[in-house]
């Protein structure tokens, strides 16, 4: 079954072309890897596969079901509800403490407080975050708050993760062990991961390897 796709997404940025006729397909539960040199188009890619750009052209279906045609107000409940997000530099919200800041989705989609708390807090032992639910996020490692950020997009079992250059901030020994932790996660859960990254040793933690040039995928590589 697939999960998302992009058929022949076209867009600009003015006059500058960011995708030109873009077309991949991400089955239910399978990881891969978005790959191409600085400038390819590969985020835009992620940013209008999850909703965040609408294209000028083309088409982007989850589940079967068109998103691109969406109003803003449904394609923002459909981040909220259906998807996860992890940034290059986690992007905590450094008023929360950690444990807020993973049940924050929860709580924004209307579980109560105390029930979000609860369904937070076993991802800290999970991640090897034990002890740390109260810190703010100035009082966490670079590797320590990306994994708070991982459990943040997970907590609310979405059906696709998004992932833009999750390791890219930190040093190769925590990115791995990040990459090692959102792949055992997110097989567990069964959710379905897009992840750009410029990094081949984190593209081999994926199924499948899709290379974007000049804004067109040109190529699939079996990881």
């Amino acid at each position: 079954m697939t999960a998302i796709e992009a058929r022949d997404v076209a867009l600009s940025f003015g006059e500058t072309p960011a995708l030109r006729g873009a077309t991949v397909s991400v089955a239910s539960g399978e990881i891969v890897a978005v790959m191409g040199p600085s400038g390819s188009g590969k985020s835009t890619l992620l940013h209008c596969l999850a909703g965040i750009l609408v294209p000028d052209s083309g088409e982007i279906h989850f589940e079967g079901r068109r998103i691109d045609t969406l109003s803003e107000t449904a394609r923002s409940s459909l981040r909220r509800d259906r998807f996860g997000f992890v940034f290059q530099f986690g992007q905590l919200v450094p008023e929360l403490t950690a444990e807020e800041n993973v049940a924050l989705p929860l709580l924004l989609s209307g579980i109560r407080r105390g029930t979000a708390l609860a369904q937070a807090r076993p991802w800290f032992d999970r991640l090897g975050l034990a002890g740390l639910g109260r810190r703010r996020s100035g009082e966490l490692s670079g590797g320590q708050a990306q994994r708070v950020a991982l459990a943040r997009a997970l907590v609310a079992r979405p059906g696709v993760l998004f992932a833009d250059e999750p390791t890219g901030a930190l040093d190769s020994l925590t990115g791995e062990q990040v990459m090692e932790l959102l792949v055992t996660s997110a097989r567990r859960q069964g959710t379905t991961v897009v992840l750009v990254t410029h990094d081949a040793r984190v593209a081999a933690y994926a199924d499948r390897q899709v290379i974007v040039r000049d804004g067109k995928v040109n190529a699939l590589v079996r990881s």
